[in-house]
């Protein structure tokens, strides 16, 4: 093995590392900029294998950090259905890069100039896609474009692994956080929902009729549940799965 080739190695064991780490989508979002960024992309998506009578992206879309115009505008076309991208994904289970200036050409009249033109306005004209599948047997994809030249075989095969990995963890948060949602009992919910709305375990305590130290109990208990390390976090958290608003 070669220098360039351990050191490719050692880079990916590191991420992968990195990525069994994370706890929250925010933190996969983070990586996944970064890594963007470092094979010279412009953007990623991570996504759900879109239904056959789904007609928008953006549903189906775990997290990306496409421009919200791009996306936008994709949906409301719509260009999801008439997807050559997209087509090809449902069909196979490897990998495969991408030209928008082919790609467009395999559109219908109608769509053709209308992606050519949205994606070339973004500078978002080739990239890669990796078809993943977590446990349970859900398929999906990570995207990587912009408009770098194509990837290489090697980068292909990083990104690839990579993205079996990443996609892999999202599965797992999602599974834990419904995990943390069915443990939460209602009092605990209550108590970080008034935690949301300012109030201390002192005023949390008068309006539920209860003792301070009860409170602090529930939230506590809440925020081990929740797989956090302070009060601010666990209402962060609960927030984001929707518990509370």
């Amino acid at each position: 093995m070669t220098a360039i080739e351990t050191d490719a190695s050692e880079r990916v064991a590191a991420y992968v590392a990195e990525i069994g780490s994370f706890k929250t989508q925010f933190d996969v979002f983070r990586f996944m900029k970064r890594l963007t960024e470092s094979y010279g992309a412009r953007a990623f998506m991570v996504l759900n294998m879109p239904s056959p009578t789904s007609l928008d992206l953006s549903s189906n879309s775990i997290i990306t950090n496409w421009p919200a115009d791009l996306l936008t505008e994709y949906d409301q076309t719509p260009l999801l259905s008439s997807s050559p991208l997209l087509g090809r994904l449902r069909t196979s289970t490897t990998p495969f890069t991408y030209d928008i200036e082919h790609v467009s050409k395999q559109r219908d009249p109608r769509t053709m100039e209308i992606s050519h033109a949205l994606f070339n306005r973004f500078r978002m004209t080739r990239g890669a896609f990796f078809p993943a599948h977590d446990a349970s047997g859900i398929r999906g994809a990570v995207s990587f474009c912009g408009d770098r030249t194509t990837f290489s075989a090697a980068e292909m095969m990083e990104l690839m692994f990579l993205s079996i990995h990443i996609y892999n963890r999202l599965a797992e948060i999602r599974d834990l956080d419904n995990r943390a949602t069915d443990m939460l009992t209602e009092r605990e919910i209550d108590c970080l929902n008034w935690t949301a709305a300012g109030k201390t375990s002192v005023e949390i305590a008068e309006i539920l009729g209860l003792s301070e130290h009860t409170i602090n109990h529930y939230l506590n208990r809440a925020t081990k549940k929740l797989d956090t390390v302070n009060r601010t976090q666990a209402v962060a958290k609960a927030l984001r799965l929707g518990l509370i608003k």
